[in-house]
């Protein structure tokens, strides 16, 4: 696992899979899929920061009901010939709900916006529907 900035002030937390472990994605918030966009592309080492832009790969848009915007991209791998996204846009998703998987090594980043602490640290190993990647450092009011 690796941590990154982003261009827009927010973070980047790339998880890598290896054929051994399990590649169904979850949702990291309650929200509403604003979008998905999947692209063609290579299938370069998924721990190679190129994969981030040459890999073949599907990206989700997650609005949450605060206004926040999370993205989570299923990067295929050298291994990876698969990607498979069960929601569509305009679908409400649970924090923890799957949504799809990648077939045999593969990475997923999850992309947090600004006003969020990273709970994970590098090179630390994540369970899907446990550990806790990030929370918000804000306050949020509802009406």
């Amino acid at each position: 696992m690796e941590i990154a900035p982003t261009e827009d002030a927010g973070k980047v937390v790339r998880i890598f899979l290896s054929p051994l472990d399990v590649h169904i994605n979850r949702s990291p918030v309650d929200g509403r899929i604003s979008s998905i966009h999947y692209q063609k592309g290579r299938f370069l080492a998924a721990y190679k920061e190129a994969a981030s832009s040459n890999n073949e790969q599907n990206a989700l848009e997650i609005e949450t009901n605060t206004g926040d915007n999370f993205r989570v991209v299923q990067i295929a791998g050298v291994l990876a010939r698969r990607i498979v996204c069960w929601t569509k846009a305009g679908d409400t998703i649970s924090a923890g709900e799957r949504f799809g998987l990648i077939q045999f090594g593969s990475r997923t980043d999850l992309y947090f916006p600004e006003g969020y602490d990273i709970s994970v640290e590098k090179g630390q190993r994540v369970r899907g529907g446990e550990t806790i990647v990030g929370r918000a450092n804000h306050q949020t009011t509802t009406e």
